[in-house]
């Protein structure tokens, strides 16, 4: 049996969706109850809170295993306890190359890594569906805001993270590797306006901000450290950092989905 931790997230929700849809046993565990494909169990629990996490754990022998919570080597404790043998884990590209400044999940990566479990290594870059925050300006006025213009970076479709995960999870042969996860070729802000618009039909006007108003705009919903960490990916990425890598096309045998594709499934959003 699978357990899915952050089952109703970007990812974890394809995740279950996947692995139900390939006749697997899934455990999907969220903080809140929410709808799951016919046959998954769902269990309430907290990864803050790795007690709560027995129930979900019982029975099970591999685990998707989301960053949250300030106890990895609990929650690993907990999983081994219950029998889990494997952990597939979804943490993020700065573990690798800003470990300072993405110290959350490069904890997580160290526990996974010292817990004794089969383990692998997600590290995806940043998400198409960040340009869901748009989604008010475009609906409003047909206008998206952005600091850096022109600074590209190759994000990723959450589906096809998903679909290695759920792949990996499934398959042997994936064990002790990290695969750094991005989609097939660096996007700028202003291109990504760009595609959405040609989803939508009608011109999608770009405004860059500063930087400042940038930080001022993202501290309304995200910690400061974080908003720190990813302004500095967004402002002055690393060459690892724009890099494409060819992790997704080795483990599902073709290219990750490319933006304008992400647009056209998701236009819907950016509709009055």
């Amino acid at each position: 049996m699978y357990v899915v931790t952050g089952a109703t997230g970007n990812v974890g929700a394809e995740v279950v969706r996947l692995l139900a849809a390939a006749g697997e046993q899934v455990t999907a565990v969220s903080r809140n109850p929410a709808p799951q494909p016919a046959g998954v169990r769902h269990v309430a629990a907290d990864l803050g809170d790795p007690a709560s996490l027995e129930a979900a754990f019982a029975g099970a022998s591999t685990l998707f295993l989301l960053v949250a919570g300030q106890e990895p080597e609990a929650v690993l404790k907990t999983a081994q306890s219950a029998g889990i043998r494997r952990v597939v884990l979804l943490s993020s590209q700065g573990a690798g190359t800003r470990p300072g400044l993405y110290a959350h999940p490069a904890a997580f990566e160290a526990a996974v890594r010292a817990s004794g479990l089969q383990w692998t290594i997600l590290r995806p870059g940043g998400f198409f569906t960040n340009t869901l925050a748009w989604a008010g300006s475009v609906r409003a006025g047909r206008t998206a805001a952005a600091p850096f213009a022109d600074t590209a970076l190759p994000f990723i479709d959450p589906a096809d993270i998903a679909e290695v995960a759920a792949t990996v999870l499934r398959q042997d042969g994936h064990a002790g590797r990290t695969y750094v996860l991005t989609g097939p070729e660096p996007i700028t802000p202003r291109e990504r306006a760009a595609a959405l618009g040609r989803a939508l039909g009608t011109e999608v006007r770009f405004v860059e901000q500063t930087r400042d108003e940038a930080h001022a705009e993202m501290t309304r919903f995200m910690p400061l450290e974080a908003v720190e960490a990813t302004l500095s990916v967004l402002g002055t990425p690393t060459s690892a950092e724009q890099r494409v890598s060819p992790d997704v096309a080795a483990v599902l045998g073709r290219a990750p989905r490319t933006f304008a594709d992400w647009a056209a499934r998701h236009a819907a959003a950016f509709r009055p």
